[in-house]
């Protein structure tokens, strides 16, 4: 009989993203024969009677009040960290010491210093490691990948990238600690761009250099609970930038939570000497792919449906045209983690891309405030 490996779960947050991850943990086994398999071991927050619901909902053996106090356990092996961005650092370095291994939502850090600082953490704890750009993990967006990287599209020329969401238009909404740059790091930048730029490393390679702007359309917002009173928003709801790549390719980049009627419009366009392509998330299993060399008459962009067991990741799920959704995301990307865990090798993106994003995120901010072309710095 064939006993597989164990990696018990300590999980930090239970709200959006530790729904995500543990559905993610729970449901993996039902589609993939990884080596190892995750137990939900503990989740932790700060309230005892809403940590206890979620634990019950969530599907977690145990739980704590205390995020310190899983590291102290013995029975946890990995700590998921999905608490605020501020508190990423404290708690992926405190993890990596106590011989955790870590994968922590992103932005990786608030800053580029505090990011270093993790990834110098488990590197010298040697422990396993990465960071949570689910999108990655789409099949339609390995598809791209795999396209780009067999040369179908030629020489790349333009990345176009946009993530537009549309919840803060509406200036009643209260201050959240998205909004407060202590605890977030920065606003749409850090949360939805940090994406568009993971993808684009991740597609065509290395961002040399960057012209940006940041801007803030509501610079109060009503304080919950207390009436009549409001707080300073100081970080950006959009931002935008020119790019160069390393590669020679020219990029547009643009993050919103202003953009109104876009729910969650992570979309990109990547041209080349040979051919485009084309992804939305809000319609995630479709590639638009367009060849040059197909004969004219025919020329156009063909629709793929990435639910085809040739294409990645899919084979795992349904028969082909069954898509899949959001949730399968984090499941693949928890797939890669498993894998990792079993040979003892931190699985892209790790804390390395969550450090060269940061550098990335940051250029833009000194170039915003600059108004000049920045250099990104050398990894």
């Amino acid at each position: 009989m064939n006993v597989k490996k164990k990696a018990r779960i300590g999980m930090i947050g239970y709200r959006f993203m530790g729904k995500a991850h543990s559905h993610a943990y729970r449901d993996l086994p039902f589609y993939f024969d990884t080596p190892v398999e995750p137990v939900l071991q503990a989740v932790a927050g700060r309230s005892e009677a809403e940590v206890g619901r979620a634990a019950d909902k969530l599907g977690w053996l145990s739980w704590e009040t205390d995020w310190r106090r899983l590291l102290e356990r013995p029975d946890i092996d990995v700590i998921d960290i999905g608490a605020p961005n501020h508190l990423h650092a404290e708690i992926a370095i405190a993890a990596a010491e106590a011989g955790k291994h870590v994968i922590c939502e992103k932005p990786l850090a608030v800053s580029a210093d505090k990011a270093a600082e993790m990834l110098d953490a488990v590197r010298k704890a040697g422990v396993v490691h990465m960071v949570c750009h689910n999108y990655r993990f789409a099949p339609a967006v390995q598809m791209a990948r795999k396209l780009i990287a067999e040369g179908r599209l030629g020489t790349i020329y333009h990345f176009r990238g946009e993530y537009l969401q549309d919840w803060l238009a509406d200036p009643s909404l209260p201050l959240n600690w998205r909004l407060r740059k202590a605890d977030s790091g920065s606003g749409a930048h850090g949360d939805l761009m940090s994406h568009v730029v993971d993808l684009a490393r991740y597609l065509v390679g290395e961002i040399a250099e960057v012209s940006g702007m940041l801007h803030t359309f509501v610079q109060e917002r009503p304080i919950d609970g207390r009436p009549g009173e409001k707080g300073r928003v100081d970080v950006d709801d959009s931002s935008s930038f020119l790019a160069k790549f390393a590669c020679g390719a020219l990029g547009v980049f643009e993050a919103s939570r202003f953009a109104r009627g876009n729910r969650n419009g992570n979309r990109f366009e990547i041209n080349g000497s040979k051919g485009s392509l084309r992804w939305d998330m809000e319609n995630m299993n479709v590639l638009q792919l367009y060849l040059e060399d197909d004969p004219q008459g025919v020329q156009g962009f063909r629709t793929i449906s990435c639910t085809e067991a040739v294409h990645p990741l899919a084979g795992s799920y349904w028969p082909a045209g069954h898509i899949i959704g959001y949730e399968h995301t984090f499941i693949n990307m928890m797939a890669a983690f498993m894998e990792g865990l079993y040979r003892g090798v931190s699985p892209s993106p790790n804390f390395e891309d969550g450090y060269r994003n940061q550098l990335l995120l940051e250029a833009v901010e000194r170039s915003a405030a600059s108004r000049q072309w920045i250099a990104v710095p050398p990894y």
